[in-house]
Order: structure tokens, then C-alpha cells, then sequence
């Protein structure tokens, strides 16, 4: 490099871009991407491209099914308690958690992540959290980008978006279009809000209740920031694990929307769903919600995922193995109610909201 250059990179890194630390970035990383490497990466991070072999030798009709999400104003929390390492987490779970409900089994994982000027500590944390979700899901980390762009971000702050790729066998893609009545719903625990609904989470917690992220809360029997933070739950490995045993007719990802608006997108014409009273309990955070920040049982339930962040739709004589499977895996599995015949005007969903919440 000669002196010329040394001026120009020295005036970049005066704007706000640091070439060099980004360099140092990438060396910090790669033992953590490496290490979610799984059979089919042929590549090695830091080129302009990821690349992953199929293997379609063991698939007769491969279909990739593919996904990309964010963690929203989540990250404003992380930011709050300065804890970056559990947020990559919540942005693979968010990924590979929508491509699940098709059965497709995710090979492979990338993100962005943008900075106003880049912080090496922070920003290995943040991969390191996007490592162990790969890790959980069994997906590789097989690329990326990192931007700073000082002036468009505060400083400080950062924002984050994935995309997952995953493969399925064309004649076994789940898509709701065999639901029938009678079938059962089994709800899967969720660790806590998950990643949807933040901008009213901050509002009812920091604005309304005048609560820090260090302020031990009774009811939750933890801190606001140790609440807030648990990382989103990732139900690929569980689930795949089923599908091998049991046919899944339908597979719901509880997120933004809630019951109400995630639901029926698999359900069949004619179908609804109906969840019965006290099947599950909501768990405190979600009640502590509905009663400081008197949001109506409804609204909770159209905004969060109010305990359950997963559904599966089931044979009723399967549904008490599937259950005791997933059991068996870590799950928290509850049989939510059952499918029935939705009669034209009908709601889609029917729960008793408010009996729920007591």
C-alpha cells in the first residue's frame, strides 16, 4: 500500500468507515461461523458468495423454502441493558421458525447487520448469538454483510436482518390444505414475547410504568431486561423430528398478528379453530401486560404470542404420542382445542379471550 492509499483510507475511516477494523471483524468471527458449518458448505467466510451444495441425490422433488425477518425494536432492549450476545438468537428463530411450518429442514443462514460505525466487541456478540441459533437450528452461517454507515444511524445503534434458505421433499410440504375437522391443536410453549410486539412492550413497560431494564419485577420474578431479552424459541429441530413420525396437517409460527392473524393463513375453506378455555396457562409477562397497560385480553391476543409460539395440527388419535414426543424432545406441548366446521360468517379463530387472562 503506498502513501497515497494510507491517505485515502485514513480520510475513509475520518467519515466514519474503518476498513481495517472491519477486517479485524471478520478474523474475530471465523471461528464462530465455522463452527455451524454442516455437510454441504464449500465455502469459507469472506468471499462475495456462500456457497452450499444441495446434495438433491437425496431428495426425488427438492423444493427450497426460503425466509428473511428481523428482530424489530427489540434490539432498542439489547441496546437498553448492553447485552448483544442472545439477540442473534431471536433473529435466526425468526427465520428458520417460518420456513419449519412448510417441514423444510433449514441448510443454510445469512445476515445484515448495519452500524453507524462498527464496535468490534459488540458486533462478535451479535454474531455470536446468530451462531448458537444456527447452532440450535442445525443451519450453517455461511455469509453475511456488515455496513457502517455513520449519519443514517445514531451512534450506537445497529439494526439486523436475516434470511434463511431451507429444502423439502415437494410431495411432503406441510401447507394446511389437509386439514380436516376433527383434527386436534397442539400449542408449543414459547420462552416469553418472543420478537413481535415490541413498540408496545417499551411503551407499556418504560413509558407508562416508569420501569428500567435493571428494576426487579415481582410478578416476573426477574428483572425487566432479563425478561424482555430471553431469546426467541427454535422449534426446527423438535418438529422435523415429528414429521418423521406422525403426519403434521398444518403448522402455525405464532408471531406478529397473534392467534388471530396467524391461524388462518393455513386453515382450509369451511374450517375454523377452536381453542378451549384454560388449556395452557398465559404465562406472567403477558397478564402483566394486559393489566398495567390495560391492553384488552382481545388485543393480546392479536399482538402476541401470549405463551404458545408454535401450533401443529394433528390426527385426534395421534395427538396424545405427538404430544408425549415432544415432551420427551424439551417442548412444553398442550392440546389447545380442536378443528371444526366454520359455518359462512364464522370467525376463523374462537377463543374466549378474557376468560383466558384470568
Amino acid at each position: 500500500m503506498n502513501s497515497k492509499d494510507k491517505v485515502q483510507q485514513s480520510k475513509y475511516a475520518e467519515a466514519g468507515v474503518d476498513i481495517e477494523k472491519g477486517n479485524q471483524f471478520i478474523k474475530n468471527i471465523k471461528p464462530l461461523v465455522a463452527a455451524t458449518f454442516q455437510r454441504g458448505v464449500i465455502t469459507d467466510i469472506g468471499g462475495f458468495g456462500g456457497l452450499f451444495a444441495l446434495g438433491v441425490g437425496r431428495y426425488k422433488d427438492p423444493v427450497l423454502v426460503s425466509s428473511t425477518d428481523g428482530v424489530g425494536t427489540k434490539l432498542t432492549v439489547a441496546n437498553l441493558c448492553n447485552r448483544h450476545d442472545t439477540i442473534g438468537i431471536d433473529l435466526v428463530a425468526m427465520c428458520v421458525n417460518d420456513v419449519i411450518v412448510s417441514g423444510a429442514r433449514p441448510l443454510f443462514f445469512l445476515d445484515y447487520f448495519a452500524i453507524s460505525r462498527l464496535d468490534n466487541d459488540l458486533a462478535v456478540d451479535v454474531v455470536r448469538g446468530i451462531a448458537k441459533g444456527c447452532e440450535i437450528s442445525k443451519c450453517s452461517l455461511i455469509g453475511g454483510e456488515t455496513a457502517e454507515m455513520p449519519g443514517l444511524y445514531r451512534e450506537g445503534e445497529y439494526d439486523l436482518a436475516g434470511f434463511v434458505v431451507g429444502i423439502a421433499e415437494r410431495d411432503d410440504i406441510i401447507d394446511g390444505s389437509d386439514i380436516r375437522v376433527g383434527h386436534k391443536i397442539i400449542g408449543l410453549a414459547s420462552s416469553g414475547i418472543h420478537s413481535n410486539g415490541y413498540s408496545l412492550v417499551r411503551k407499556i413497560f418504560f413509558e407508562e410504568q416508569g420501569l428500567g431494564v435493571d428494576d426487579f419485577v415481582e410478578e416476573l420474578g426477574c428483572t425487566v431486561g432479563e425478561e424482555l431479552l430471553k431469546p426467541t424459541r427454535i422449534y426446527t429441530e423438535p418438529l422435523l423430528n415429528i414429521i418423521k413420525n406422525f403426519r403434521i396437517h398444518g403448522l402455525v409460527h405464532i408471531t406478529g398478528g397473534g392467534f388471530f392473524d396467524n391461524i388462518p393463513r393455513v386453515l382450509p375453506h369451511g374450517c375454523k379453530a377452536v381453542i378451549q378455555t384454560g388449556s395452557w396457562a398465559i404465562p406472567p409477562v403477558f397478564k402483566f401486560m394486559c393489566q398495567k397497560g390495560e391492553v384488552t385480553p382481545e388485543e393480546m391476543f392479536k399482538t402476541f404470542n401470549c405463551g404458545i409460539g408454535m401450533i401443529a395440527v394433528v390426527d385426534a388419535d395421534q395427538a396424545d404420542d405427538i404430544c408425549f414426543q415432544l415432551a420427551a424432545l424439551g417442548e412444553m406441548p398442550f392440546v389447545l382445542g380442536e378443528v371444526a366446521a366454520r359455518p359462512e360468517g364464522d370467525e376463523p379463530v374462537v377463543i374466549d379471550c378474557a376468560a383466558n387472562f384470568v
